[in-house]
């Protein structure tokens, strides 16, 4: 899965291991990866990098495209998604946490839940070594 990749670039730049693509009609049009740390940004997350460098888009665009992520997306996230009329997220993950799927859902947003090991163990790692980091992008 891209979005993957994309997460083991941000830990290989020294970040948070979440990823995010964007797909429109079968094809990648934009990637991205948790870089809060690397940027100092109080903003970017995976699925906001993602979005970032999709570039803009129509409607239109959005409303036939499928939002790719490593992890439950955060309110944040979610709110982009409801806001650009993503019709679809394809999460990897969702134990380690959980953003508002529920609510996504009451809004029309379709979910496919992949419970994808790697994206568990790769977090997994990262919040053993680095807690006060974890705690910090999810607003503990």
């Amino acid at each position: 899965m891209a979005a993957i990749e994309e997460a083991k670039k941000g830990l290989s730049e020294g970040g948070i291991p979440i990823g995010s693509v964007l797909v429109n009609d079968g094809k990648i049009i934009g990637r991205g990866h948790n870089q809060r740390v690397q940027k100092k940004s109080a903003v970017l997350h995976a699925e906001m990098d993602c979005l970032e460098n999709s570039g803009r888009l129509t409607a239109a665009d959005y409303r036939k495209s499928t939002l790719y992520s490593t992890l439950s997306p955060c309110d944040m996230c979610s709110g982009t998604v409801l806001l650009y009329g993503i019709p679809k997220v394809v999460i990897g993950e969702n134990e380690t946490f959980k953003g508002p799927e529920d609510y996504l859902r009451s809004r029309g947003v379709e979910l496919v839940f992949i419970d994808s090991q790697e994206c568990k163990d790769l977090m997994a790692e990262f919040i053993q070594k680095n807690p006060e980091i974890w705690d910090e992008d999810i607003g503990k």
